[in-house]
């Protein structure tokens, strides 16, 4: 309609459930023009207009993106949510396995930013979002590829953010801890953690524990919240995390603690 104010526009990726659904329905219902992407994109009454798109496949990636574009002409804002994780131990882990964890939780967010970059940097304006975990900064027992692929992101946002500053685009990790989301229901085992006796008692207990964890924490929203602040924040720094006092503190701990002090805790809170 010619005259309406149009809000900015954001891609949400991960947009079916969980952080990203949150994300997606807080901004739409803040007037953000919110579009949503998933593997199974479907109708929805948020407010957020759903959009087909697999992260691990280049040119679904491209032609989502490029249909945002088409019929906004903009981009202000990327949250890459998308993501699944895969436990187990590491000997019990395949590299197909770690494969596939890394095409979801790392290539995906390469694909989406490589997608929307050149739209960004044209605009001279825009934030990217990519939602991290406090499991990117503290490794977690037998959830090791998972773990790997969010230091990876760590990695890749700190060079991103530093290598777009100039061209007016901000990059943040967001890096949550244990909240209550599917993500617990679709955590899926290795192959061979059903088959190897050695960790088979351990892993059990430190799955037991993350459920427990993950099933009573904040709700999703908590996340949303931040992402919310992060966007409406001129100069954004690039860390922020979002969890439990406990979980926060453990992050304060790495950072300072004695490693075997660090491995000690950690190791007891799993039931090694």
């Amino acid at each position: 309609m010619t005259g309406a104010v149009r809000g900015p526009v954001v891609l949400v990726t991960g947009a079916s459930s969980g952080i990203g659904q949150c994300c997606a329905s807080l901004l739409a219902r803040k007037g953000y023009r919110v579009y949503g992407a998933s593997r199974s994109a479907g109708s929805t009454s948020d407010g957020v207009a759903p959009l087909h798109m697999d992260v691990t496949l280049d040119d679904s990636v491209r032609a989502g993106c490029a249909s945002v574009l088409e019929r906004e002409g903009r981009l202000d804002v990327l949250i890459n949510s998308a993501g699944m994780g895969i436990a187990g131990a590491l000997e019990d882990t395949s590299p197909d396995e770690a494969r596939e964890q890394f095409e979801v939780n790392l290539f995906g967010v390469l694909r989406v930013c490589r997608s929307v970059l050149p739209i960004m940097r044209q605009q001279g304006s825009g934030y990217i979002v990519n939602i991290g975990s406090i499991g990117g900064l503290v490794a977690i027992p037998y959830q090791g590829l998972y773990s790997a692929s969010k230091f990876a992101l760590e990695g890749l946002t700190e060079c991103l953010r530093m290598e777009v500053k100039g061209f007016g685009i901000h990059v943040v990790l967001i890096e949550p801890g244990d909240h209550r989301t599917g993500f617990t229901k679709n955590r899926r085992s290795t192959a061979a953690s059903s088959e190897n006796p050695a960790y088979g008692a351990a892993f059990a207990r430190a799955i037991e524990r993350m459920a427990r964890d993950e099933q009573t924490g904040p709700p999703p929203d908590n996340v949303a919240r931040v992402v919310y602040k992060v966007i409406r924040t001129r100069n954004p720094r690039l860390r922020y995390t979002a969890g439990t006092g406990a979980q926060r503190a453990a992050v304060w701990l790495k950072r300072l603690a004695p490693n075997a002090l660090v491995e000690k805790i950690i190791m007891a809170y799993y039931a090694r």
